[in-house]
């Protein structure tokens, strides 16, 4: 019997991140490799109702990314995979850690889908420094490392010393039929299909990263200017406090917060406008799906995918991070001249899912499909 390949992931269960999962998960099924796909308690990725006969779910006795280093180790004794694809900092850390523990010749592969300046903007001095040294202690073991974006890939090599002929930019795998079905789905929210009213649209967990209160604030600006309402969907601690900013800017009664949709593309391919206003992202897959739906796009330049995916500027309005009067203006401009839907739709050929899978089973080591 062949060795197993593992997949490790801890996520939100409602990223972006989980639609990659997702979406890489049905083009694994199509090879001879057998996965496992192992998963911490409490955490997602969220598991497809049907996966494919070559995948089995291991859920590993433990509720933290912190503490699955013990179990790790037992799994990695029991069926000695071949390869482990992991991704977020604590758990590429500790699948390396756990690797020279045994001194196995599993291939690790690991995955950086953030900015890590960005990231250590967002930590204390004495956080970011210790990041720093624990990425520069551990990544330059793994056998690769996949990042979304140049911009990440760049972190990696400067930052934490990872060598260029190990890096694999692979852009995320988000485009494929599955997409196009969902956003032909119903959708019942009288706020779409307004005739002289354009619906703007932001999609992300409700947390300071996504700075959707700078979205709110361009937002109330364009209302000056002409009629518009605004959908964000997502969950999140700031919900409170960003319709208590609806109210103070007297917009209230134009801004929706309706929560999480496990379907965003059937809003995408409604709205009007699709707008990102983070203040970091990795490569921003909801970039790439509102493209994909043929939906026009502002983003802020954050560091560091956005820039790469909208063209340096050319498929998409770019604003500095936080400026609301510079986003008010790129919102309305957009709104009176649109790029022109086939140019989006050519700009997101690289995030086809078929294609991402077979670049992670290159860096991988595996066979791919043909």
């Amino acid at each position: 019997m062949s060795r197993p390949v593992a997949l490790l992931f801890a996520t939100s269960g409602h990223s972006g991140v989980d639609r990659v999962i997702a979406n890489l998960l049905p083009e694994l099924g199509k090879v001879e490799h057998i996965f496992h796909l192992l998963v911490i308690r409490g955490h997602g990725p969220a598991i497809p109702e049907s996966l494919p006969a070559n995948i089995r779910v291991i859920r590993l006795p433990v509720g933290s990314k912190r503490t699955v280093f013990l179990p790790l180790l037992v799994y990695l004794l029991v069926y000695r995979p071949a390869v482990l694809l992991t991704a977020n900092h604590v758990l590429n850390r500790t699948v390396l850690w756990a690797r020279r523990t045994l001194r196995l010749d599993t291939r690790v592969v690991i995955r950086m889908g953030m900015s890590v300046t960005g990231m250590a903007a967002d930590l204390t001095p004495r956080q970011g420094k210790a990041l720093y040294a624990s990425m520069r202690r551990w990544y330059p073991l793994a056998d690769a490392a996949i990042v979304p974006s140049a911009g990440v890939g760049e972190d990696l090599v400067a930052i934490a010393g990872v060598e260029r002929r190990r890096l694999h930019v692979i852009r995320n795998p988000i485009v494929n039929d599955l997409l196009e079905q969902k956003a032909r789905e119903p959708l019942d929210h009288r706020w779409y299909g307004q005739p002289g009213c354009p619906l703007i649209l932001g999609v992300g967990s409700l947390e300071p990263r996504k700075d959707f209160s700078t979205l709110i604030r361009a937002f109330a600006r364009l209302r000056e200017q002409r009629p518009a309402r605004l959908i964000i969907l997502g969950k999140g601690r700031e919900r409170g406090a960003l319709l208590d900013l609806a109210v103070q800017l007297g917009i209230r009664e134009f801004v929706d917060l309706p929560g999480y949709d496990p379907n965003p593309y059937r809003h995408m391919r409604r709205a009007d406008l699709f707008v990102l206003s983070s203040i970091r992202e990795g490569a921003s897959a909801v970039i790439v799906e509102a493209l994909a739906c043929g939906t026009p796009v502002v983003s802020t330049d954050c560091p560091s995918g956005p820039a790469e995916t909208l063209k340096q500027g050319r498929l998409g309005r770019l604003v500095p991070v936080g400026d609301a009067e510079a986003m008010a203006s790129a919102m309305a401009a957009t709104l009176d001249d649109v790029v022109p839907k086939e140019a989006l739709l050519d700009a997101v050929i690289e995030h086809r899912a078929d294609l991402a899978a077979n670049r992670y089973l290159r860096a991988m080591g595996l066979s791919h499909v043909s």
